[in-house]
C-alpha cells in the first residue's frame, strides 16, 4: 500500500462473518478489543485486509450493522473481486488473471439448461461469480453435470457447493488463497512483502487460507467442523496454525500474542487507562485511550472521581479550543466542565465509542496532528466525526501528550439527532 514507506509489520487478512465479526456477541466486545489494538498499535505500519464470501452490496451493509475498521484491502466475493481503500478501488490486475478461460455468457447459456437451478439475488451476481440455489438432493448429480459441460465449452471454472443450497461458479483461478497468493506476489514484485502475515478463518471456504505458504494462521475457538476437518487431514503438524481458545475477533488477538507478532494487550483490557506502558506510548495510543476513558466515563464504568477530572484538565491545553461538529467553538474549560455533569448518562444504555483510520503526521519535533474518523453508537443509532486534533509533548512527562486543538464535522450521513451535544 501506498501509505507504508516500507514492507508491512504484520498484514492480518480475515473471513468477516463468524471470525472477525460474532454474530453471537451483541455487545461486539471482541470486535470492539481488536478495533483498539489495531488503531493503537498496529495502522501506522501494517496492513488490514478483509476476505468475505460477501459481496460489495452485503459487505456494505454487514459495515452499516457492526463497528467494523476500515480495512486497506477488501477481497469480496469468494475471492473474485480485489479492492482498495476507503473508496474500494478495483485490481485490474486480478480481473485480467480471473479472466483467463471465463466466459459469464457461456455460464449463464450453459446452466439455464438445468431446471434445478434458480439464481439466487441479483447482488449475488458478480463479473465473477455466478450464484444460484439447489436443492441438496440434485447438486451432487448438477455439480458433475455441469463441470463436464462447462469444460466442453472450453471454460475452466470452479464450482463450490456450500450451506446444502448455495452453489457458486467461479473461475478456477479464483478463491480467497489464490486471491491471497496474488496479492503477496504483488507486494514481493514492488520490494514490499509483509515482514509477517496471520490468515484467520472459521469455515472450509477458509482453507485456502492457511494453504499460503510460510503465512501464520488461527482457526478461531468457534471454527466450523469443515475447516477442523481440513486441518486434521492437512495441516495437524504445522506450528504455524493455532486453533484458538478464544472464539473471533479475541482468538485474533489471542493468535497475535501466541506467534509473537507484536503487542496484543488492547487498550480495552487496560484497567487504568491513566498507566499505560511506555512501549505503549504514541498519539494513536493517546487518542485511543482518551475516547475509551470517553466511553467509560459516559457508561459509569470508572469511578466518578476529582482525580479523573483533574487528570483530564492536565492533558488539556489551558487556551486549547474545540470546534464542535455545527461549527460551534468551545474551551477545554468548557469541555471539562460539560463532561464531569454527564457522569453515568449512558448507564445500562447501548453506548460505545471507537476510532477508525487513524493516521499520525509529525509536524515539528514537539508536535502531532491526528487524523481519524470518531464513531459513537448508541440506542438512538450512530453517528460520525471527521476529526483532527493536534498533540503536543509535555517536557516533563516524556511519552505525555497534551491536547492542543480539536476539530470535528459531521460525516455526511451520519448527523447526530440533536446536535447541540457535546461530542469530542
Amino acid at each position: 500500500m501506498n501509505r507504508l514507506n516500507g514492507p508491512a509489520r504484520l498484514m492480518i487478512v480475515s473471513d468477516l462473518d463468524h471470525t472477525m465479526v460474532d454474530h453471537h456477541d451483541p455487545e461486539n466486545l471482541s470486535l470492539l478489543r481488536f478495533n483498539a489494538l489495531w488503531e493503537s498499535l498496529y495502522r501506522h505500519d501494517s496492513l488490514l485486509v478483509f476476505s468475505t464470501g460477501r459481496s460489495p452490496t452485503l459487505y456494505k451493509q454487514l459495515r452499516k450493522e457492526k463497528p467494523m475498521l476500515t480495512p486497506d484491502i477488501t477481497i469480496m466475493s469468494v475471492g473474485t473481486e480485489i479492492t482498495y481503500g476507503e473508496s474500494m478501488v478495483p485490481d485490474d490486475g486480478w480481473e485480467n488473471v480471473l479472466n483467463q478461460k471465463w466466459d459469464r455468457n457461456i455460464v449463464i447459456e450453459e446452466t439455464s439448461k438445468f431446471p434445478q437451478l434458480s439464481f439466487q439475488s441479483e447482488t449475488e451476481q458478480r463479473p465473477h461469480k455466478v450464484s444460484f440455489y439447489v436443492d441438496k438432493a440434485h447438486a451432487q448429480e448438477v455439480v458433475k453435470s455441469l463441470s463436464e459441460c462447462l469444460e466442453k465449452r472450453g471454460l475452466d471454472v470452479k464450482i463450490i457447493y456450500s450451506g446444502g443450497m448455495d452453489l457458486d461458479i467461479l473461475p478456477q483461478g479464483a478463491g480467497k488463497g489464490q486471491a491471497l497468493a496474488y496479492l503477496l506476489k504483488k507486494f514481493k514484485s514492488d520490494g514490499k512483502p509483509p515482514v509477517n502475515t496471520l490468515v484467520c478463518g472459521d469455515s472450509g471456504n477458509d482453507a485456502e487460507l492457511f494453504s499460503i505458504p510460510d503465512v501464520y494462521g488461527v482457526m478461531v475457538k468457534n471454527a466450523q467442523e469443515e475447516l477442523l476437518q481440513w486441518y486434521a487431514e492437512n495441516a495437524k503438524n504445522n506450528p504455524k496454525i493455532i486453533h484458538a481458545t478464544e472464539r473471533c475477533a479475541a482468538g485474533i488477538i489471542q493468535a497475535v500474542g501466541h506467534f509473537k507478532l507484536g503487542p496484543n494487550t488492547s487498550p480495552r483490557d487496560v484497567t487504568d487507562l491513566s498507566c499505560c506502558k511506555t512501549d505503549n506510548v504514541s498519539p494513536a495510543y493517546e487518542v485511543v485511550k482518551f475516547y475509551l476513558l470517553y466511553e467509560r466515563w459516559h457508561r459509569a464504568e470508572v469511578e466518578k472521581s476529582e482525580e479523573h477530572i483533574q487528570n483530564l484538565k492536565t492533558t488539556c491545553h489551558p487556551t486549547g479550543i474545540v470546534v464542535h461538529p455545527s461549527g460551534v467553538e468551545h474551551s477545554f474549560q468548557e469541555f471539562i466542565n460539560a463532561f464531569g455533569s454527564c457522569y453515568g448518562d449512558k448507564q445500562g444504555k447501548q453506548f460505545r465509542v471507537w476510532v477508525d483510520k487513524v493516521f499520525t503526521s509529525e509536524i515539528s519535533s514537539d508536535a502531532w496532528l491526528v487524523k481519524f474518523d470518531k464513531w459513537e453508537l448508541a440506542d438512538e443509532g450512530r453517528q460520525c466525526c471527521l476529526t483532527s486534533v493536534l498533540l503536543k509533548s509535555k517536557p516533563e512527562n516524556p511519552g505525555g501528550f497534551v491536547w492542543v486543538h480539536v476539530h470535528q464535522t459531521w460525516l455526511e450521513g451520519y448527523v447526530a439527532n440533536d446536535q447541540r451535544a457535546w461530542v469530542l
